[in-house]
């Protein structure tokens, strides 16, 4: 049974335990480490309390409930978002290594699109990435709401390449036993030349991951024709 919810937000509350074995960080920490290796389903307040060698009950001293721990595990991450120093002056440059990290990140913790959006809550580095992805876009335009449109098309840019380059790698065994070529429906249709542009992929793969810059390339140009072209 839950503790009874504190009022203000998991941020902004005090932290609770004198155990030094057992801190938020410390909970965050393995929460990470234990969904980075075996998925978001893993992680219960009973098995992070079995991985520190505690109670269960002693995690509700740091936090209130499961949806505190998401927000906390996606906050921590999201600093590894964060672009150290000053952001490059150019705005393609800022943004582009921006989005690199997001990447990065992404694919480090694939947990974290499972969480994205999930709460309305954002955390302290969240909120620090956002404020420098609108700092790149602010190298473009001064508008308030264009600086939003270009961080909000990048960033659906890039969570849908992660998206399907995480599929491809989780598919990757069972493409290795079995390629498309190899099923009888598309050897006819190969074979009858209704692939031809297709076929080349079939035989390799369809995310590659140079093609991640190139992309984002050709989304900045028309973003900055936009802008700069009329």
């Amino acid at each position: 049974m839950a503790a009874t919810p504190r009022s203000g937000d998991v941020w902004t509350r005090p932290r609770g335990g004198r155990r030094p074995k057992l801190t938020r960080e410390a909970i965050v920490e393995a929460a990470i480490k234990l969904a980075d290796a075996e998925g978001l389903d893993a992680v219960s307040i009973r098995r992070i309390a079995s991985e520190l060698g505690v109670r269960a009950m002693s995690l509700y001293t740091h936090i209130d409930a499961k949806e505190d721990l998401l927000d906390l595990m996606y906050d921590e991450v999201a600093e590894e978002v964060l672009v150290q120093g000053t952001l490059p002056d150019d705005w393609r440059e800022a943004m582009m290594e921006i989005a690199r990290k997001e990447r990065e990140a992404g694919l480090r913790h694939p947990w974290m699109l499972q969480v994205a959006g999930r709460s309305m809550r954002i955390g302290p580095n969240g909120l620090r990435h956002i404020e420098q992805s609108m700092a790149a876009a602010a190298r473009l335009t001064d508008d308030p709401e264009g600086m939003l449109a270009i961080v909000k098309t990048v960033d659906h840019y890039m969570l849908g390449f992660i998206t399907m380059e995480r599929q491809a790698a989780d598919a990757a065994p069972q493409r290795v036993q079995t390629s498309p070529l190899e099923q009888s429906y598309v050897q006819l249709l190969v074979e009858r030349g209704e692939l031809p542009h297709l076929k080349p992929f079939l035989e390799t793969s369809f995310y590659r991951n140079d093609s991640f810059d190139l992309g984002l390339k050709w989304l900045l140009d028309g973003i900055e024709h936009e802008y700069r072209g009329k």
